[in-house]
C-alpha cells in the first residue's frame, strides 16, 4: 500500500508540475503575441541601423532549428528580411547610416555576398557605413570591408587568411574499432564517402575543391580590393603574411582604419551625423526597423506568386524547421497547385541534398505542379547540390548566384559492417537459419557476399541513372551530356551557367520577377512557404508533442556554436537510410 501511495503521489506531482510549466509557457506565448500585435517603436530622425548578425541566418525568417525550452529565444531574422531592411533603409530619410558590429557570421558564400552587395548599394547611395569589432572573422570582415570606417579593438584581430579545406578521415579509427563501412557510390567526384574508405582526399576531390575555392577566393579578393582601394597583389600579400593577426599591422596594410575602442567608433558616427560629443546615438535594431518599415501586404490583390523556401537537408518524413521533409513539401506543393489564385511559383533552394527517395518524391510533386501550367522558377542560395539540384531540375528557369555551390549530381550508399567488432572485440557471435538465399542478407552482422555487393552497387547505379535522366529532361540535355558534367562534381553558380545547369546569375528577387513575367502578371503579391512558428510558439508545440527531445545540436550555443554545423552533419550521417544524394562536406568561410 505504501508503494501505491508513493507512485500515486509522484504521478500527481508530475501532472501538477506539467500544468505549471504549460501555464508559464502559455503566458509567455500570449505575452509574445500581444507584444507582436503592438506597433514597434517608431523610427526617429537621425537614427542609425545596427547590424548585429550574430546568429545563424536562414533564408526564411524563423525557418531554423530552434532550441526548445529556451524562453529567451527571439525571432531569427531571415536573409531576405535582412536584405529588404537594408534596401528600405537606403532611401529612408530617418536612417543616416549603418553601424556594423558583427564579429562572427554564420552563413555561406552566396548569402554573405548578397549581404555584401546590399551594404555596398547602401553606401553608394551616399550614406555611411561604420564597422567596429573586437575581432572580425573572414565572413564578417568581408562585409565590414564595405565600410567607410573599420575599427578593431587594440587586442583584437582580423582573421583574414583565405579559404582552405579540412576533411577528417575515419577509416583507420573504424578499422581499429572493428567497424567497416561498405561503400557504394556513382560518380568519380562523389566524395562524401571518402572519409569512410580512404585516409586522404582522392585526386578528383582535390581538383574540384581547389577549383571552386580558388574561384570564390578570387571573387573575395576582387571585392575587398575595390572596397579598401588596395591592389589585389598587396591584399594577397597581406593575407599570406596573416597581417590581420596584429591590429597595428592590419592598420599599416590598409585592412582597417583605426585601432581603438567601441566608444571611439561611435564618436565617428556622432561626427558623421553632426551630433554633440555626449549626445546619444539613436540606434535601431534590424528587427525593429524591418517590423516598422516593411510594406503592408495588399490583400486586395488576388494574383499571387508563391515563394517556397527549401532549405536544409532533404529528409524522409515531415522534417523539422531548417530541413526539407518530403511529406511536408509534397503537401505544400500540392496545395499550391490547387490554389487558383497562385499563378507562378519560385522554389528557393538552399540545400546540400540528402535522401534520394525524398528528393524524387518532391521532384514528382513539382512535375505535377508544372502540369497545371504554373511557371516554376528556381532561385539557388548557398547550396543547391545533389538532392538540392535534383529538386531544382524541373524548373522552367534556374537562377544561381556566383557563390552558389551546385551540381554534385551523384549518389552514394553507406552500409555499416560491425561483424569484426562483435566477433573479435566484444565476443558476440551470430548464427543463422535460412529459408531463402537472401533471408539473412544485407545485415551489419556478417560480411556482404559478392552477390549482395553487386545488388547494392546495382541499386546505387540505378538511382544515379534516374538522377541523370531527371536532369536531362529538365535541362533539355542528353543523358550523355549530363553524365559528362555530373559524376558527383561540385560547381560554382557561375560555372553552372556556362555548363547549362543554370540559366543565369540572379537572386531571389530576379527569380520572382521572372516567374511573374512568365505568368503574365503585372500586379501581384507574394506568399511564402512553409509557414513557420515564432520561437515561443515552437516551444509550446514541442512541449505538447509526445517524446519531444533535445538533440545535441540544440545544446550547442554560445562559445560552442561553431561546432553546431559539424555535429548536425554527423547526426545526419548516422541517421542515413537508403541511397543519398547530398553534398560531400560541411563548408564554412574560414
Amino acid at each position: 500500500m505504501g508503494q501505491f501511495f508513493k507512485f500515486t503521489f509522484a504521478s500527481c506531482l508530475g501532472v501538477f508540475l506539467a500544468f505549471i510549466l504549460m501555464g508559464v509557457i502559455g503566458i509567455a506565448v500570449i505575452a509574445s503575441a500581444t507584444a507582436g500585435a503592438d506597433k514597434p517603436a517608431s523610427i526617429e530622425p537621425n537614427s542609425v541601423l545596427q547590424l548585429s548578425l550574430d546568429a545563424v541566418i536562414p533564408d526564411h525568417t524563423n525557418n531554423a532549428e530552434i532550441s526548445s525550452f529556451e524562453l529567451k529565444n527571439t525571432e531569427i531574422q531571415g536573409l531576405h528580411d535582412i536584405l529588404e531592411a537594408i534596401r528600405l533603409a537606403k532611401t529612408d530619410r530617418d536612417i543616416k547610416g549603418i553601424y556594423f558590429d558583427t564579429e562572427t557570421l554564420f552563413t555561406g558564400f552566396a548569402n554573405t555576398r548578397a549581404i555584401h552587395q546590399a551594404l555596398r548599394d547602401f553606401r553608394e547611395s551616399g550614406k555611411f557605413v561604420v564597422a567596429y569589432g573586437r575581432y572580425f572573422d573572414q565572413n564578417s570582415y568581408y562585409l565590414a570591408s564595405v565600410a567607410d570606417y573599420i575599427g578593431v579593438h587594440p587586442i583584437g584581430l582580423v582573421d583574414l587568411r583565405g579559404y582552405g579545406a579540412q576533411i577528417p578521415f575515419l577509416k583507420d579509427m573504424l578499422d581499429k574499432l572493428g567497424i567497416r563501412m561498405d561503400v557504394f557510390y556513382a560518380g568519380k567526384f562523389k566524395s562524401a564517402t571518402e572519409p569512410f574508405r580512404r585516409n586522404e582526399m582522392s585526386p578528383e576531390n582535390k581538383i574540384q575543391v581547389r577549383e571552386y575555392l580558388n574561384e570564390i577566393y578570387q571573387g573575395m579578393i576582387a571585392d575587398i580590393s575595390e572596397n579598401r582601394r588596395i591592389s589585389p597583389a598587396k591584399l594577397e600579400s597581406a593575407i599570406n603574411a596573416y597581417a590581420g593577426a596584429e591590429p597595428h599591422e592590419a592598420l599599416s596594410q590598409g585592412l582597417i582604419d583605426h585601432v581603438g575602442h567601441a566608444d571611439q567608433a561611435q564618436d565617428t558616427i556622432r561626427s558623421l551625423i553632426g551630433l554633440d560629443p555626449d549626445e546619444k546615438i539613436r540606434f535601431v535594431s534590424l528587427k525593429n526597423y524591418y517590423q516598422n518599415r516593411k510594406p503592408d501586404t495588399d490583400y486586395g490583390v488576388k494574383d499571387k506568386v508563391a515563394v517556397v523556401f527549401a532549405e536544409g537537408s532533404i529528409v524522409d518524413g515531415k522534417g523539422a524547421n531548417g530541413s526539407v521533409g518530403d511529406e511536408k513539401y509534397v503537401d505544400i506543393v500540392d496545395r499550391i497547385r490547387k490554389d487558383k489564385n497562385i499563378k507562378a511559383v519560385v522554389l528557393r533552394v538552399n540545400s546540400p541534398g540528402g535522401s534520394a527517395m525524398a528528393s524524387e518524391n518532391i521532384w514528382r510533386a513539382l512535375m505535377r505542379l508544372k502540369d497545371s501550367d504554373k511557371p516554376l522558377v528556381v532561385s539557388m542560395g548557398d547550396y543547391a547540390a545533389s538532392g538540392g539540384y535534383y529538386i531544382a531540375s524541373p524548373a522552367d528557369s534556374i537562377f544561381a548566384e556566383a557563390g552558389t555551390l551546385t551540381g554534385s549530381i551523384g549518389v552514394f550508399t553507406l552500409f555499416p559492417n560491425v561483424s569484426k567488432l562483435l566477433d573479435e572485440k566484444i565476443g558476440i557471435h551470430f548464427d543463422t537459419v535460412n529459408t531463402g538465399a537472401f533471408s539473412n542478407a544485407l545485415t551489419p552482422f556478417f560480411d556482404l557476399s559478392e552477390r549482395e555487393n553487386r545488388i547494392m552497387q546495382m541499386r546505387t547505379d540505378s538511382i544515379y541513372s534516374l538522377f541523370l535522366q531527371r536532369v536531362a529532361e529538365g535541362r533539355n540535355l542528353t543523358i550523355a551530356a549530363v553524365n559528362e558534367i555530373a559524376q558527383g562534381r561540385v560547381w560554382t553558380g557561375s560555372k553552372a551557367v556556362t555548363l547549362g545547369l543554370a540559366d543565369g546569375l540572379g537572386d531571389l528577387s530576379d527569380a520572382t520577377a521572372a516567374a511573374a513575367r512568365m505568368a503574365g502578371l503585372s500586379d501581384y503579391r507574394t506568399v511564402t512557404y512553409p509557414k513557420v512558428l515564432d520561437p515561443l510558439q515552437q516551444l509550446l508545440q514541442d512541449f505538447m508533442q509526445e517524446n519531444a527531445a533535445l538533440s545535441l545540436t540544440h545544446l550547442l550555443r554560445g562559445d560552442l556554436a561553431e561546432w553546431q554545423r559539424q555535429v548536425k552533419y554527423m547526426e545526419e550521417m548516422l541517421q542515413y537510410q537508403g541511397a543519398q544524394a547530398r553534398l560531400p562536406f560541411v563548408l564554412t568561410r574560414q
